[in-house]
């Protein structure tokens, strides 16, 4: 198992970890992930980190699908593969439809047949055979709908060819995961429980894999995971309750919050019913307060360094083959790299 470094997006003011990910860059972390939501976006803190570094991946996770056109997504991922000496991996994503809709003003309909179509797009511009034409129901190339110039021409990228930039999908869903593991080369889940993979994911990860007549060894499972070291234990929890209350109540309308689904697949519904009651209603502290300990252990690595040691293992036997750690410090990093040395 690969160690990653997930930084996420900022808020309020971009503030990057550069002595972090510098020392990431130094002791041989496989890669680091930057994210977008409505403010910060994942590409430009990217590059900044992919200036200051010179082995580590850089990685998306995720440059949302419904912001950019594919022949766009493209071009900025063989801009920063070339700028990059070949580090670029390229994370996807279709976000929701309150950011799709409300934000980026586009129709969040047909989403898996868009990211199908989408990612067909960009693999099409990084092989560079011909010029790009597509006719689907989602994106038409050249354009030639009512209100076409007839002008179009069909192109073909200026860059040297990259044809192997590794594109990952970001699912949590069922029919979303199935599709990542048939068009992507990796999946990048988030909330993701290791003792769970088998009865929620793995049914939808061989089911897609199958239908690509692709084999696990050749797709990289990365899932993001929160890791807090303290001897305090409530202290750890209480670290990680805002932003678990944040996506199970706040992100996404009632029936419509896959990180909520997904919290009643891995047997909270009822807690994440009451999470999102409280959250919606305006109640955020006790929408925090109502996270259970039992979900954080699930899904993140908390406690004292022997309690991170022995919650490791679980993830280690999974098929997890990157695990992208979210760190908060430059001590908690060398200890991780510490205990995969020792238990790897």
């Amino acid at each position: 198992m690969r160690i990653g470094l997930m930084l996420g997006y900022s808020a309020g003011k971009v503030e990057l970890p550069i002595e972090l990910v510098q020392e990431a860059d130094r002791l041989g972390v496989y890669s680091v992930w930057t994210a977008e939501a409505y403010g910060s976006d994942a590409v430009s803190p990217l590059a900044w980190l992919g200036a200051l570094t010179k082995r580590v991946k850089l990685g998306t996770a995720i440059m949302q699908m419904s912001g950019r056109t594919p022949a766009n997504t493209a071009m900025t991922a063989m801009t920063l593969n070339q700028l990059s000496g070949g580090r670029f991996l390229l994370g996807l994503g279709l976000s929701g439809p309150q950011v799709v809709e409300g934000w980026h003003g586009v129709s969040y309909a047909h989403p898996l047949n868009r990211t199908r179509e989408y990612v067909e797009i960009v693999r099409r511009i990084f092989h560079r055979e011909a010029p790009l034409t597509f006719d689907g129901t989602q994106y038409q190339i050249p354009y030639h709908g009512q209100d076409a110039t007839g002008l179009g021409k069909p192109l073909k990228s200026t860059l040297a060819a990259a044809p192997d930039i590794p594109i990952y999908l970001a699912a949590i869903g069922p029919k979303n995961v199935e599709l990542a593991a048939e068009i992507g080369d990796g999946w990048l889940p988030i909330f993701f429980a290791p003792e769970r993979y088998d009865d929620v994911y793995k049914p939808h990860i061989e089911a897609g894999l199958a239908k690509a007549g692709k084999n696990i060894s050749d797709f990289d499972i990365a899932p993001t995971v929160s890791v807090v070291i303290n001897d305090n234990l409530d202290i750890c929890y209480n670290m990680l309750r805002p932003m678990l209350a944040l996506y199970v109540g706040g992100m996404g309308a009632r029936g419509k919050n896959f990180y909520n689904d997904l919290a009643g697949r891995y047997g909270f519904a009822a807690e994440a019913a009451e999470i999102q009651d409280l959250y919606l209603s305006g109640d955020k502290g006790a929408a925090m307060a109502r996270v259970p300990a039992e979900l954080i252990d699930a899904v993140a690595l908390v406690g004292p360094k022997e309690r991170v040691r022995e919650h490791l293992r679980l993830w280690l036997n999974s098929p997890v083959t990157t695990i992208n750690m979210t760190v908060f410090d430059i001590e908690t990093l060398h200890v991780m790299v510490e205990l995969m040395a020792e238990i790897a």
